[in-house]
């Protein structure tokens, strides 16, 4: 099946291109992004060599719906969605940090409570809890912001401050923020049988010092999901959770020898793998968004996007 791994477009008043580990921002003019959600997979901050069908059109239309579920109560950098694939919005200067907020002792926060540790970025986290437990209260526990080919790495909030990356006062803002928003997705998520288990945001401030949400918001890329159902009796059984995140794919890669670590090489990921990966996807926006998922036109994904992009541009 046709994917999109990578672009080459040259759109009117392109200033740059910026290269992410899926998502391409082409900056028109210093004053619009337009940011195309690839096909790429990346677990372990490693972008796979296969791109998955349907993908970035599905978190592109996720992080879309979710930024009109949040605007009333965090502004955000959303002007359009010209193609399935492409968001178009206010150009802004990212803070140099990730803000990662955890609900449940899951992912990286369980593999380091599994492993001793009982303080994560400058948080402690209490004693006595097993894996995909809830925390009493959520915790944020903030990553640096890395350069494309490099890790992020956990931070806490005293050296973010310590080291001038944010200032305070900005800092709050961003703390704020994270908490309403991950408030607002747990609501969202209940609604639809869902447990909102962590998440991350990216904040950037626009020309006029507004500081607005960014990049994307609440994809099954930036989140973990548990189903609801049968969660307490999972968790007093000692059974893993159901859950909808691409939590299965590092999974995978963890049980055929990688973790992204120097060394070690990424297994094969066969056409059969990728459409199971790919069917996952699709079930992840059907749950997240309660609506059936429609597949975009892929013949031809980068014409496509050329044409819709050129259209929006010329009657911006």
């Amino acid at each position: 099946m046709n994917t999109i791994t990578t672009t080459n477009f040259n759109f009117p008043g392109q200033k740059s291109v910026y290269r992410g580990k899926v998502r391409e921002v082409y900056n028109i003019n210093d004053e619009l992004l337009v940011m195309v959600a690839t096909d790429r997979l990346s677990a372990f901050d490693v972008v796979l060599p296969k791109g998955i069908p349907y993908k970035g059109q599905i978190l592109n239309q996720i992080a879309t719906k979710f930024m009109e579920l949040t605007s009333d109560i965090v502004p955000n950098w959303l002007i359009a969605t010209p193609d399935p694939n492409v968001a178009v919005g206010h150009l802004c200067k990212p803070f140099k940090v990730e803000m990662v907020i955890r609900g449940y002792v899951s992912g990286h926060a369980a593999r380091e409570y599994a492993a001793g540790k009982r303080i994560l970025c400058g948080v402690t986290m209490p004693e006595g809890l097993k894996e995909n437990d809830k925390f009493p209260t959520p915790i944020i526990t903030p990553t640096t912001k890395a350069d494309n080919g490099s890790h992020d790495e956990d931070i806490s909030r005293e050296a973010i401050l310590e080291n001038g990356i944010v200032s305070e006062e900005d800092y709050l803002t961003l703390e704020k923020h994270t908490r309403a928003l991950y408030q607002r997705g747990t609501e969202i998520a209940a609604s639809r049988g869902l447990i909102l288990v962590d998440t991350k945001y990216e904040f950037g401030k626009t020309k006029d010092g507004k500081i607005v949400l960014i990049d994307e918001i609440h994809t099954p890329d930036s989140s973990r999901y548990f189903y609801a159902d049968g969660y307490q009796e999972r968790q007093d059984r000692g059974e893993e959770q159901k859950q909808l995140s691409k939590e299965f794919v590092r999974r995978w890669l963890i049980e055929n020898g990688f973790q992204g670590k120097d060394g070690q090489q990424i297994p094969d990921m066969t056409d059969q793998y990728i459409e199971t990966v790919s069917d996952r996807y699709i079930e992840l926006y059907e749950n997240i968004l309660g609506e059936n998922f429609t597949k975009a036109d892929i013949s031809n994904i980068n014409e496509r996007i050329e044409k819709n992009v050129l259209h929006y541009l010329n009657s911006f």
